[in-house]
């Protein structure tokens, strides 16, 4: 079966590997038909991040159920399912708090072990999120991003009649964009550094964006005079300069929700640090996408949101195709971060 393989030193090839097998009764064949690049893959392809080389990454896909194993009775070959990829132990006391992202004991598929980014996969069974009727494999590879902006949404008891701002409008920026407009936000602003990105944003039906390369926290504030109350952000870009920017631009007893994982050391000044106290900021870490029951809410959410229509995922796009095209993409990143979601879909094989 083709697979795109990850060697140290960033090298990304197509290559032949042996086709899986179900070993357990709880396991499950996958075809995989659509599978995304993450934002936190690319330090495991260009900086030496992987646990293991050489790796197959892929934690953002959707496929066809091919076999079952024995004791599988509520999938058939045919259905199609997406990847939930945390594998918590389900024995430890945070897993028996429902706490599923804080397992001492987890496994990652795409990270941990071998992921998604090959033709077929074994997966145990609660590693599949069974797909309505309908829904389109690029859709089944975006429900785990989606529930990651769904689940600081959810930490912060939701975002119905909020002023939710966004900082990082990239691919979980743009996707948490629409899923705060179709949860009831009052008004939804976008902010980054990049014009293609806010141009994106406002296609998408952001109510203001701000290039915070071409406006100072000051002059966003009084922008935003009107909507300081009553605040959500999302912190999505994850850098120590974007944290600083949302503590300063955070309104009275604003909601400040830390999704980006940040790569560098937060250095906060006396007097930022001092805005937490002063605003009665409420801070919220938010880690994965995982809730109880297992896998969570925000996976129904998903099913709800994708189901009104309420999701775009074209304009999302900066490359889809089969796995050479994917790898020649995912080589000419050169490292730095992705403009718009690099897909690979094995359909076009």
């Amino acid at each position: 079966m083709k697979s795109v393989v990850i060697h140290a030193g960033g090298s990304v090839t197509v290559e032949e590997r042996p086709l899986p097998h179900l070993v357990q009764p709880d396991q499950v064949l996958v075809q995989v038909e659509c599978a995304g690049l993450c934002g936190s893959d690319i330090p495991r392809i260009f900086h030496e991040g992987a646990h293991f080389y050489p790796i197959i990454l892929g934690h953002e896909f959707s496929g066809r159920v091919t076999a079952c194993g024995s004791a599988v009775t509520d999938l058939q070959p045919g259905d199609r399912v997406a990847c939930v990829p945390l594998q918590p132990c389900f024995a430890c006391e945070e897993c028996q708090r429902q706490l599923w992202s804080q397992c001492k004991h987890y496994q990652f598929i795409g990270s941990r072990s071998d992921g998604g980014n090959r033709e077929f996969i074994v997966l145990p069974r609660h590693n599949l999120f069974l797909l309505p009727a309908g829904t389109t494999a690029l859709a089944g590879a975006f429900f785990e991003p989606l529930t990651v902006s769904l689940h600081a949404i959810q930490l912060a008891g939701g975002c119905e009649d909020k002023e939710v701002l966004i900082i990082g409008a990239g691919t979980i920026g743009q996707l948490a964009l629409q899923a705060a407009k179709a949860l009831g936000a009052r008004s939804v602003t976008a902010i980054d550094i990049n014009p293609q990105r806010l141009a994106l944003a406002q296609q998408l039906g952001a109510d203001r964006v701000f290039n915070s390369a071409e406006l100072t926290a000051a002059d966003m504030q009084t922008l935003l005079r009107e909507q300081r109350f009553d605040q959500l952000i999302l912190e999505t870009a994850g850098t120590p300069q974007t944290v600083e920017l949302a503590i300063t631009l955070a309104g009275p007893q604003a909601q400040l929700a830390l999704i980006g994982t940040l790569h560098r050391d937060l250095t906060l000044s006396s007097s930022t640090f001092g805005l937490i106290l002063r605003k009665e900021l409420h801070i919220l870490g938010s880690w994965m996408n995982y809730s109880g029951p297992w896998p969570g809410v925000e996976w129904q959410q998903a099913v709800a949101l994708f189901n009104a229509g309420r999701i775009q995922l074209t304009p999302l796009m900066a490359e889809q195709g089969d796995a050479d095209t994917y790898a020649s993409a995912v080589r000419a990143l050169h490292g730095q971060p992705m403009n718009g979601k690099i897909m690979l879909n094995f359909q076009n094989d």
